[in-house]
Order: structure tokens, then C-alpha cells, then sequence
């Protein structure tokens, strides 16, 4: 049975989407796109503004660069990280917020959501607040 290409490109734009929205998935990673939205950050400081090992920042800078949601940009021994698109991910956090709006208190029955939520505004504050 021959497949049809508009399921395969389908296919292909939900596992590309699977993993953009990963990027956002992670408490830390969007802790780290809200410092970005105020300016570039080396590693080391966001490492001083969060809190967490310069291991950690790095394993969620490269995801967010491998998602195209920061930019690199190497200065002598540093490398400073952007935004790649900011007029973009305000776009994508306003559809967030105005998702979360329409459903209400819906997310909030996510044992996930549930369970992590107060921990995450006590150690990093309302993201995009």
C-alpha cells in the first residue's frame, strides 16, 4: 500500500512541532528564555540567576539552539545567547496564555502541572508574569 505524502509531511510537521513544544515543556528552559527576553546572557550568568549547575544551563541552551529558539554568538572565550526570534515567542506565549485562558482550570488536573507547579513559581517566579 503506497503512502500517502500528505501523511508523511503531516508526520513530519508533528514530530518537528513534538519537539519545538518540548522546549517548552521544561520549567528550567523556560525560566532561561525569560532572561533572554531582556537581553543576551553568557552561560554564566544565567548560571547566577538561576541557580543551577553551568552543566544544566548548557544542556538547556543547546536544546533551545537546537530548536532555533536562541542564537549563539561566540566572543572570545564566551558565548552569548539570544533570542532567536523574540517578536516570535511573544506570539507563542500569548497563544500559551490565551490557551490556558479558554481552558480554564483545565491544566491544572495534570498530575505534572499540579505536582511541579508551586515549586516552580517558589524557585523561579511566574514565567512571563
Amino acid at each position: 500500500m503506497a503512502m500517502n505524502k500528505n501523511v508523511a509531511l503531516d508526520e513530519l510537521a508533528t514530530e518537528a512541532y513534538a519537539h519545538l513544544f518540548q522546549a517548552f515543556a521544561d520549567p528550567a528552559r523556560l525560566a532561561i528564555l525569560q532572561h533572554l527576553a531582556s537581553g543576551e546572557h553568557r552561560v554564566r550568568d544565567l548560571v547566577d540567576h538561576m541557580g543551577l549547575a553551568q552543566s544544566t544551563v548548557s544542556k538547556h541552551l543547546r536544546f533551545l539552539v537546537e530548536c532555533g529558539l536562541i542564537t549563539p554568538r561566540p566572543e572570545g572565550r564566551a558565548t552569548w545567547y539570544a533570542l532567536a526570534e523574540p517578536a516570535l515567542l511573544k506570539i507563542l506565549i500569548a497563544a500559551a496564555e490565551k490557551m490556558l485562558e479558554a481552558t480554564g482550570n483545565a491544566a491544572q488536573l495534570c498530575v505534572h502541572l499540579r505536582d511541579a507547579d508551586e515549586s516552580v513559581v517558589r524557585k523561579w517566579g511566574r514565567v512571563w508574569a
